[in-house]
């Protein structure tokens, strides 16, 4: 019997995410594959990916670090027929003490098929460290421990300023809501931003926070009674084709440059030139993926000004030129 045929209510065509928990279970992290995966759809409204949480043993109550447990349904054979496993953050001593799997995890392991997509959130790195799939690897965790991670898988690139690392058929995110900035990541590489931008304004979350952003932002809500930034953002999305000066945009906050800079990058984490060639980078990339305008007519509506400079931020964000990037992305859908 197909794992199909065993589970008739699963559509064949949707991506499977098999989100694999275990005692200790931080239980936001739970949550964040399920909120986001499970809210992907296509333009008809059709699912785009089926979301099973699985127990490391036989299904039961797994014990989280709050004062419940949650019940889980499915055992470790739901990694045989994923397409992407997730390991949320666990407090499972062996790995992130000792680095090494239990039997019983490593059992687990071996069930997921080669080629399966593997996604850690937050200290679930510590797992996949374990396992040895980053050996060689960049990857991230938590800011708090990166140090000890680091010191514990010697042979991975550990990068502890990151929100999370793609390295392809692996990816690794910080701590708490940087996790959700991962999987939304995964549903715009799956399904391109149209889709990840709906998921995320029914979510009520940024639609994009790039990778390589800062994960630990010293402070990053303004003082009391001090102007924050937001206007100025909110007016910049909206002229991302215009030069955006950066005295403008303190103007809208009434705020001196070095002031507006310096909160800015509080509330941010980044430069207000690094956070408006982010934006365009976006744009350019909603307008690859939708429509059929030319690479400079794209150029322009982003606000880069030259084909060459679009060339130049796309190529380093998304590692290709723009008309290779579009040609990909339609070639998967």
């Amino acid at each position: 019997m197909t794992a199909d045929e065993a589970h008739p209510g699963r559509a064949p065509d949707r991506h499977r995410v098999a989100v694999l928990v275990m005692d200790g279970l931080i239980p936001f992290e739970l949550g964040i594959p399920h909120r986001i995966f499970g809210r992907a759809r296509s333009a008809d409204g059709r699912r785009l990916y089926e979301v099973t949480t699985c127990a490391v043993g036989a299904p039961g109550e797994v014990r989280t670090d709050a004062d419940f447990t949650v019940r889980v349904d499915h055992g470790p054979e739901a990694l045989a027929t994923a397409d992407t496993v997730v390991v949320p953050a666990a407090h499972e001593r062996s790995a992130v003490h000792e680095g090494v799997l239990t039997d019983q995890l490593a059992a687990a392991f071996a069930a997921i098929r080669p080629g399966t997509r593997l996604v850690s959130i937050c200290t679930g790195s510590y797992v996949l460290g374990a396992a040895g799939v980053l050996d060689g690897r960049p990857a991230t965790t938590h800011w708090a421990h990166a140090e000890h991670f680091q010191s514990l898988f010697p042979r991975v690139r550990v990068d502890p300023d990151v929100l999370f690392v793609d390295d392809g058929d692996v990816l690794t995110s910080a701590g708490v809501a940087a996790g959700i900035d991962l999987c939304l990541h995964l549903v715009r590489r799956d399904h391109g931003a149209a889709v990840a931008a709906e998921v995320a304004r029914v979510t009520v979350v940024p639609p994009h926070r790039d990778g390589g952003q800062a994960q630990y932002v010293r402070r990053p809500v303004p003082e009391a009674r001090a102007s924050g930034t937001a206007r100025a953002r909110a007016w910049a999305l909206e002229r991302l084709h215009e030069p955006v000066r950066l005295r403008d945009l303190a103007e809208r906050e009434s705020l001196s440059v070095r002031t507006f800079t310096r909160r800015f990058r509080e509330e941010t984490g980044v430069s207000p030139g690094e956070w408006l060639t982010r934006q365009r980078v976006e744009r350019a990339r909603h307008l690859l993926e939708t429509t059929d305008l030319s690479v400079e007519r794209i150029a322009r509506d982003a606000g880069f000004g030259s084909v060459q400079s679009l060339r130049q931020h796309v190529r380093s964000v998304l590692g290709v030129a723009p008309t290779a990037y579009r040609r990909a992305f339609r070639a998967a859908h």
